[in-house]
């Protein structure tokens, strides 16, 4: 049974009675091990009765707790220390395990080394970048952003260079939205999103969708809740690979049309994805952040992604960046103004869609073959149902195969695996035997498995 701290012995040692004070004070006693993992907190009312303040500055003060992952729980169910390190870490992305050589990963969703274009000739040309070893905090390059600008779905008003996507989305809603903000966010998403949205604090509202992507009924009931964002994938979704019809972005833009939600785009996937660029900034580009990463087309060391806004909020994000590096490497930013340009990079890419097309159809055709019948989307990994994730992880781990468990990427419960298909380049047969095993003694019947 969890002991509960005794009151007299916390009052006693919470020398500032402000939210802050509180929240470091005690963030303190568990940092140093006076305070043990395991142990339950006083309740909130008779804690703050003690200290002479009000039950919501302790609950605030419990709030930066949570946010740094060392207290659980709330409510009537308790509160108890959970963590003993405060700095924030994304507890999704964190623990992703290292297999070693001997197993079958399809854990991963990467791009395949041998797939990426050569870089040598591109970082040359980065290299006589204007204004190279300055100090100057320039959104982004000229040449980035006109290369870029060539490709966009629509006439944004400024451009800057980011780097890398997730990054790209993590000072956006970090410049833009009030840390416990209601954020609105398909549900399954990117376990990164989630990550990010979890250290804001944010209260997170799922958005279902279909093979079309977000449903306008769902995102319509997530915008009763006035949510200060709302964050999707806009043509083909990285985990389950459905692709964004044009009819369905006229939808969702008709549903967001009442609203004054900070849309946040995240295009993961590039041109690897079959759909061309698209982007709900059509219709709302004071409004709009679209986020196109290069790391799956380009190569993921260039760490580089351009995002696009409005004037006045492109430059907040850029004002909250002088924190930190302040701008991205002049270097990258013309290097990926390059390979945007470059005839032989753009055939390099499509090489690798068609191929990691190949590679994901050949898998499903095996599948169909031993009468698993999924359907074929878009992107570099299959999402599969399964009636039990833990069953399916530990029979395919038996057999030296790892995949992602679905829970990491969903808000609700779910049992789905995540098989990353990217870099599976043999071992086809021993893969489909294990999934096709799963199938048959966990899985939904096919005939039901094919519209989720």
């Amino acid at each position: 049974m969890t002991n509960t701290l005794a009151i007299g012995w916390l009052t006693a040692r919470l020398h500032d009675r402000t939210m802050r004070g509180i929240a470091l004070e005690t963030g303190a006693l568990i940092r140093s091990g006076a305070i043990p993992v395991g142990v339950q907190l006083p309740p909130v009312r008779e804690l703050a009765q003690a200290l002479g303040v009000s039950p919501a500055t302790i609950s605030s003060a419990w709030s930066e707790l949570r946010r740094h992952k060392v207290i659980s729980g709330r409510g009537r169910n308790g509160v108890w220390v959970s963590g003993d390190k405060i700095t924030p870490r994304p507890q999704r992305f964190e623990n992703i395990g290292n297999f070693g050589d001997h197993v079958i990963d399809l854990s991963v969703a990467a791009p395949d080394p041998a797939l990426l274009p050569p870089l040598s000739e591109a970082l040359q040309h980065g290299a006589k970048a204007a204004k190279l070893n300055s100090y100057q905090r320039i959104p982004i390059s000229d040449s980035l952003r006109d290369a870029a600008r060539r490709r966009w779905p629509y006439d944004a008003q400024a451009f800057l260079a980011a780097n890398g996507g997730f990054e790209a989305v993590y000072v956006t809603l970090q410049a833009l939205v009030m840390p416990g903000s209601v954020v609105a966010i398909e549900d399954p998403t990117a376990m990164r999103l989630l990550d990010i949205l979890d250290n804001l604090g944010a209260h997170i509202v799922p958005v279902n969708c279909d093979d079309e992507g977000p449903t306008p009924d769902s995102l319509a009931q997530a915008l009763q809740k006035k949510p200060a964002a709302f964050i999707y994938q806009p043509r083909a979704h990285a985990l389950t690979g459905h692709l964004i019809s044009a009819a369905r972005h006229a939808e969702l833009a008709q549903v967001l049309k009442g609203s004054d939600t900070l849309i946040v785009e995240d295009d993961g996937i590039g041109d690897l994805s079959s759909l061309p660029p698209a982007s709900l900034g059509t219709h709302f580009p004071e409004r709009t952040v679209r986020i196109l990463s290069y790391s799956k087309t380009f190569g993921p060391d260039l760490r580089l992604a351009v995002l696009s806004s409005s004037t006045d909020i492109v430059s907040q994000i850029q004002a909250y960046r002088s924190f930190g590096a302040g701008w991205t490497s002049r270097i990258l930013q013309d290097a990926v103004a390059w390979l945007i340009d470059d005839p032989q990079t753009s055939a390099i890419v499509d090489h690798a869609r068609i191929t990691y097309a190949e590679r994901r159809r050949t898998l499903l055709n095996l599948l169909r073959a031993r009468g698993l019948h999924l359907p074929d989307r878009d992107g570099l990994c299959i999402w599969l149902p399964v009636r039990s994730e833990q069953f399916a992880l530990v029979t395919l781990a038996a057999r030296q195969i790892a995949v992602m468990p679905g829970r990491k990427f969903c808000i609700r419960p779910t049992n789905h695996i995540r098989v990353a298909t990217c870099l599976l380049t043999s071992n086809f047969e021993t893969v489909a035997d294990a999934l096709t095993l799963i199938d048959a003694e966990t899985a939904p019947s096919p005939k039901a498995r094919i519209s989720a």
